[in-house]
């Protein structure tokens, strides 16, 4: 019992590969990148205004 081979995997993938996937991920890149810049500049606007309200 202990001796029988480990259960059989496939090594291809059991549904066919979307035609798409690449185009998804370069848009999903790109949205995050987009994003992450909308952010820094949103930052940089905060720390601008704060210096502004500081200095008075």
């Amino acid at each position: 019992m202990l001796n029988r081979p480990p259960p059989y995997f496939p090594q291809n993938q059991l549904s066919p590969p979307d035609a798409n996937r690449y185009r998804k991920f370069k848009l999903i890149i790109a949205s995050v990148a987009l994003g992450g810049l909308l952010v820094l500049a949103g930052l940089i606007y905060l720390v601008y205004l704060a210096i502004g309200w500081i200095s008075g």
